[in-house]
This record gives structure tokens, sequence and C-alpha cells, in this order.
């Protein structure tokens, strides 16, 4: 019983701590990223492009793959149901509001932070183990203005992108099996789809990408500053960052899907 106690004492340690260093962190970009071009201290605007091409333009073929063929897939599950009902032509409606308000947001959010927040934690912990971190603090320059503001920003603006990118191309892996699979007319499905999605649900997604981009970074972020140990704490590190950012988009998402669809005011 003691150690069962001291187990959860030891998590609830961990938790909290964590979770204090990424507020903190997450207060100090903001800091930088207001305050930072009126104390003549600006984000390189070669870095924000460096990063903004890394996290968008590089990760659109990986995003646009995964989310037409998860449309496909959507498209023929939700057949194999609605055709017991009758009800094939609503295949429409479903993947065009399932992908706009959950697949698309979530799921482009999980590929980003297998690829762009593992490599944000690995990049950053090892300038930590090698002491550049600390090599940038002796020339006056501080790590979360230089390192954490440009990835942070080009992600609150890439992922957003690559959400309304991967929205569009999910919903054509649905068009392309309810066409030409299901024999359903291209124009009915276009119809259908318009008819049953909203821009509420357009916007509930965008907003969505938005806080999850800001999840990736500051655990991708956070992760690499606090990294210990040499080469393997690189690599735990990184695992941890991916680990982390899979777990709190999942339950963001529950989250905001509850305040913005059941939450009545």
């Amino acid at each position: 019983m003691i150690r069962l106690l001291e187990t959860v004492g030891l998590a609830t340690r961990a938790f909290l701590l964590e979770s204090k260093g990424l507020l903190s962190l997450f207060a100090q970009t903001l800091y930088w990223t207001v305050a930072g071009p009126f104390r003549r201290k600006p984000v390189s605007r070669k870095s924000l492009f460096a990063q903004t091409v890394f996290a968008g333009i590089d990760s659109i073929l990986i995003v646009l793959f995964v989310d037409f063929f998860i449309g496909m897939v959507l498209a023929m599950q939700s057949a194999y149901q609605l055709d017991k009902m009758g009800a094939t032509i609503y295949v429409a409606a479903l993947v065009g509001v399932s992908v706009t308000r959950e697949i698309g947001p979530v799921l482009t959010s999980l590929v980003i932070a297998g690829r762009v927040g593992a490599a944000i934690t690995a990049e950053i912990s090892t300038m930590k183990v090698t002491e550049q971190v600390e090599a940038l603090e002796t020339i006056s320059l501080n790590p979360v203005r230089y390192l954490v503001v440009p990835r942070f920003l080009a992600l609150l603006i890439m992922l957003p992108c690559l959400v309304m990118l991967g929205d569009l191309v999910g919903m054509f892996g649905g068009f392309v099996i309810g066409v030409f699979n299901l024999g359903l007319g291209a124009g009915l499905y276009i119809d259908t789809t318009i008819e049953f999605l909203t821009m509420k649900d357009i916007m509930t997604g965008l907003f969505k990408a938005g806080v999850f981009s800001v999840i990736i970074t500051m655990i991708a972020c956070h992760r690499g500053l606090e990294t210990e140990g040499g080469a393997e704490g690189v690599g735990r590190s990184t695992t941890l960052s991916v680990v982390m950012s899979f777990i709190l988009i999942i339950v963001a998402d529950a989250v905001l899907t509850a305040i913005f669809y059941f939450v009545k005011a």
C-alpha cells in the first residue's frame, strides 16, 4: 500500500512539474512573440521561413497521402452500414462532416507530431546535450526567442493550412469511392456534402488545428530543452515528446468537441 502511494505521489509530482514547465515555456513564448518586435528583437525571418518550409511544405505529401486514403476508408465503412438502411447517399454528408470536424485536424496533427515534433525535440535536445543552448545564453541570445518562437509561429501558421488541404483531399477520397464504387452521381455527392457541411464544422476543425499546433510545439521544445544524459537522453526525450503529443492531442480533441457541440450555454 505504501509503495502504491509512493508511486502515485511521484507520478503526481512529475505531472505537476511537467505542467509547470510547459505553462512557463508557453508564457515566455507568448511574451517574446508579442514583445519581441517592440524590444527590437523580432523573430528572425530566415529562421521563420526555414521552419515554415520544414513544418508545412515538406509535410504536404505525407499529409495528403494519409488523408486521401482515410477518406476512402471512411466512405467504404460508412457505406457498409448505411446501405442496410437504404441511406447510402448520406455517405457524402458523413465523410464531409467527420473529416472537417475530427479526422482532418486530429489525423493531420498526429502526423505532424510524429514528423515535425520529433524532429524539433531531437534538434533542440542535441543542442542541449552539446551545450549549444548554454552558448546562446552566453552571447545574450534568449533560447526561447531564438529556438522556440520561430517553430511556434511556423506550426501555428502551417498546421491549419495543412488541415484545410487534408480536409479537401479526404473528402475527395470519399468522393472517389462514392462515385466510382457506390454509383452515386458526382453532382448529387457534391450537393449533399455542401448541404450538410456547415461553416461551424470547418472553423471548429481549424481552431482545433491551432490548439494542436501549440501542444506539439510546446511539448517538443520543452522536452528538448529539458534533455539530459547525452545521446541516450536525446532518444528518450524524442520518444516522450511524441507520446505526450499524441495523448494530449486526443484529450484536447475530446474536450474541444464537448465544448463546441455538447455544452449548451
